[in-house]
């Protein structure tokens, strides 16, 4: 495998979401944890956390079992990303998901075909997350759990693309093939382009499709469309205004 991420051995990653936890056994209940946790408390007073002392106790009460509904759970993601600058309160958040990085990766079956280990596909999308958090740190986003997740998701999918282009995997989706061929940067700087203009809509479109990973059903969905219909208007709009 290339470099960046893939530089950690296999045997790093295979155990990886068994040594976060035990790493967060003891560091979540650790003074820095508590003294993390009473200034993040008091500076989000608002939030439901009743009986929590460290962040151990905030990554409790977000489990599905932990006594706060879906819109308490999320208000407290919220606030953690707006406040992930502070490396502790980005670990925190990462523990948290550790379970959407589970989902995640078996959405996109482990990268199967592409990744040798199941584990190496866990130990590259904890590396995305990581790297998202970092990104998106003091962003207020009332949806960050399923934000950050479609954003892990497109991220990883959009890696193992390039792993399958670079070890010559056959054919690609041919519009991901196109915008795979595009530099990012340059890429967004084109769509950014459009936002004022009547192709708004379809450069939205295609930076759902690339950069947040959406599916060409998805969007469909969204644009209540059929795929097919969206998919040519996609290509007519690569075409004409893209290549």
């Amino acid at each position: 495998m290339r470099g960046g991420i893939n530089d950690a051995p296999m045997e790093n990653n295979f155990d990886i979401l068994q040594r976060l936890r035990s790493e967060w056994s003891y560091t979540g209940v650790s003074q820095r944890s508590t003294r993390h946790y009473e200034y993040f408390a008091a500076q989000h007073d608002t939030l439901a956390l009743s009986g929590c002392s460290n962040f151990a106790d905030v990554v409790r009460a977000l489990e599905p079992r932990g006594g706060r509904s879906v819109e308490q759970r999320a208000h407290i993601i919220t606030a953690l990303l707006a406040d992930a600058r502070e490396p502790f309160i980005a670990r925190t958040l990462l523990q948290t998901m550790l379970p959407g990085v589970v989902s995640v990766c078996r959405q996109l079956r482990f990268g199967e075909g592409i990744v040798s280990e199941s584990g190496e596909a866990m130990g590259i999308c904890v590396a995305l997350l990581s790297e998202l958090i970092y990104d998106w740190a003091g962003q207020q986003r009332i949806y960050a759990a399923p934000d950050l997740l479609s954003a892990l998701r497109g991220r990883f999918r959009r890696w193992l693309l390039k792993e399958k282009q670079h070890h010559h995997y056959g054919d690609m989706d041919s519009v991901a093939k196109n915008f795979a061929a595009t530099e990012n940067s340059e890429l967004l700087t084109r769509l950014e382009n459009f936002r004022t203009t009547e192709q708004a809509r379809m450069a939205s479109l295609v930076y759902r499709r690339v950069f947040e990973g959406c599916s060409l059903q998805e969007l469909a969905l969204a644009e209540q469309c059929s795929a097919q219909s969206l998919n040519r208007e996609l290509r007519w709009f690569t075409t004409h205004y893209l290549l």
